[in-house]
């Protein structure tokens, strides 16, 4: 790993670069925001699909018969199969061609620049398996994280036909896979919903030179006005070649410095942004829901002399902030924070946990509309694109995953690699203020009297700040923590004087905190006294149903006429958000999803109530 000391020096004139977007007023389309280049190519949309219910195929001999649109799961509408009962199989087939790989930036003429071709992948749930032309390129698990192919050596601009074919595996009743909200059932109930089964998100091609920057984490220090950049580069690296970052602010520079590679694939940069060094003016530039301030950067490299290899070069964003605790407050830029949060699943009836670009950004301005600051994707990890948005629109997230629902080894190695591959995705946004691994003791249900599973949780806690120690760490949110640096409770009790007066008084609170939580489990699964000096949030409650009369509707309470549900809505948020020992909350939840009807808005978004009025009762 090579690494720069510190630059002192005003920001210079950084090398020629190509033309690239403007990744901090991007359009939100590019699946990967803080990695783009001037082109790449889509490949969703109609593909060849069948079913594999006996998981019997191979590739070259599966009986394609229906058209399916990627990137849809097949249980929705919106992928034309809307089939939700069991099947364990999938496959998908679409070809490409000559026009599709120039659109992906590879040069019309073979051998004019060398170069590699790129098959991307947001997310297959839950195993996948990738051949082109015949030939496996991947393989991968985890149906929430990316993955990519080197298909180079199998195609050629001037070949013709491309054929790429993906195999999905995810069996229904395997509660060691994370799971989230995605019922094992046949058909959904209470807070579950029907199943994802195969590609959920962009499936993309992209030409990058024979030296290429794969990927760049970022992080800030407020203290020291230094941003660090961690470069990744893959390809035949020299020892000569170069590494040059420069960052913007409003189209200008505003550091910039250059470094040699050493002939190692990972370069660690650290820059000092001048202008910060003072003090009357570095808040200027720092990112928080009220002045969401993006830096663009773009990276560059510059291999040595060989074979007139071009340059490789990418647009990229991040932003100065810092998130931290003190014993009462959440602080943003070392300053209080009151968290206004709402529990969101991102789910459409349509789409179900897939979307389109525009579904994405509506969601996170919906969010902002209805006078949140925050919003917990719940269950779930969220494509890059929502977390763009919540960036540039100054929507703070909670990062969290999806459960598995049993405690064994896989469900152990599973939980480890993907939420390892998660933080690597997410860490460089903004938007996300803490971490979350699990969830109300899902799948570690035994955890107050098993001590591997406390392990287990202290562990995944200790592994997400060993990876990223710039957030907060939920380390089981709702009860039975074990080291967790914000205490959460879920209570979705409907009386909101039992609220006011559970929450009201510290000295109560902190009775309970030692105690027994509202859900009659333990706010602590550690037998020691637990640690007091952090701050208190409720981060479920709410949960009110508008009954509208159809057999399945649920809730944890309800409400059954319009004027009804506003009256216990409002109250509820009334009683909780006025409660001074709480430093924040978490409404659940933001829309109706399913047989689960207690959102604040319908399925299609549409308010339960006007939202000028939804507003005034979350902000008080």
């Amino acid at each position: 790993m090579t690494t720069t000391p510190p630059s002192t020096t005003p920001a210079s004139a950084p090398p020629a670069l190509p033309a690239l977007p403007d990744a901090t007023t991007q359009d939100g389309t590019y699946p990967r925001p803080q990695l783009m280049r001037s082109h790449w190519h889509d490949l969703t949309g109609t593909w060849d699909f069948a079913w594999d219910d006996e998981l019997e195929y191979e590739h070259d001999d599966v009986p394609f018969s229906r058209r399916i649109e990627v990137p849809f799961p097949p249980e929705s509408p919106a992928s034309g199969i809307h089939e939700t009962g069991f099947h364990p199989g999938a496959w998908y087939r679409r070809t490409f061609g000559a026009s599709e790989l120039q659109a992906a930036g590879a040069p019309a003429e073979a051998g004019s620049a060398p170069g590699r071709v790129l098959l991307h992948f947001g997310a297959v749930d839950h195993a996948a398996d990738v051949w082109v032309n015949g030939q496996l390129v991947a393989t991968h698990t985890g149906g929430q994280t990316p993955f990519s192919a080197d298909i180079t050596r199998l195609v050629r601009a001037q070949d013709g036909e491309v054929t790429l074919i993906v195999r999905a595996v995810d069996v229904p009743g395997d509660v060691s896979t994370l799971r989230g909200k995605q019922d094992w059932r046949e058909e959904p109930h209470t807070i579950w919903y029907h199943r994802t089964t195969g590609i959920w998100q962009p499936v993309w091609l992209e030409w990058v030179p024979s030296v290429s920057i794969e990927s760049v984490s970022w992080r800030s220090d407020l203290t020291t006005s230094t941003v660090e950049a961690d470069i990744r580069l893959s390809g035949p690296v020299a020892p000569s070649d170069s590494v040059n970052v420069t960052l913007t602010h409003d189209g200008e520079p505003i550091a910039s410095t250059t470094v040699q590679t050493m002939g190692e694939c990972l370069v660690s940069i650290r820059l000092v942004i001048p202008r910060q060094l003072n003090g009357q003016q570095y808040e200027e530039l720092l990112w928080s829901p009220d002045d969401p301030t993006l830096i663009g950067a773009r990276i560059s490299v510059q291999p040595h002399e060989r074979d007139g290899a071009p340059s490789d070069a990418v647009s990229s964003y991040l932003g100065l902030r810092s998130v931290a605790t003190s014993d009462e407050s959440l602080l943003l830029n070392d300053r209080p924070l009151y968290l206004r949060s709402v529990l969101a699943q991102n789910y459409w009836p349509e789409t179900h946990l897939a979307a389109t670009a525009a579904m994405l950004q509506r969601e996170v301005e919906l969010i902002l509309e209805l006078g949140f600051n925050a919003a917990r994707v719940h269950q779930k990890v969220e494509d890059p694109r929502f977390l763009y948005w919540a960036d540039r629109l100054g929507l703070m997230l909670w990062g969290e995953t999806a459960s598995a629902y049993a405690f064994d080894s896989k469900a152990i190695g599973a939980l480890v690699s993907e939420w390892t591959a998660v933080l690597e995705r997410d860490c460089s946004h903004p938007s996300i203020i803490a971490w979350v691994p699990l969830n109300e003791s899902w799948g570690v249900q035994h955890i107050s009297h098993d001590p591997r599973q406390r392990a287990f949780s202290r562990a995944v806690a200790d592994l997400t700040r060993a990876l990223d120690g710039t957030r907060p760490v939920i380390s089981n949110d709702g009860w039975e923590h074990t080291d967790s640096d914000i205490m959460t409770i879920h209570d979705y009790e409907a009386d909101p004087a039992t609220l006011a007066d559970r929450y009201g008084s510290t000295v109560g609170l902190q009775r309970m905190i030692r105690g027994f939580g509202p859900a009659g489990r333990r706010l602590s699964a550690e037998p020691a006294e637990p640690r007091a000096a952090r701050p208190i949030m409720l981060t479920e409650f709410g949960g009110v149903s508008l009954d509208t009369g159809t057999s399945g509707d649920w809730g944890y309470s309800s409400a059954h006429d319009a004027a009804s549900f506003e009256t216990q809505v409002s109250a509820i948020l009334l009683a909780v958000g006025s409660a001074e020992p709480l430093a924040g909350f978490c409404y659940t939840q933001l829309t109706d999803t399913g047989q689960e009807t207690n959102g604040l808005l319908y399925a299609d978004r549409s308010p339960k109530f006007p939202v000028d009025r939804i507003r005034a009762a979350v902000r008080g």
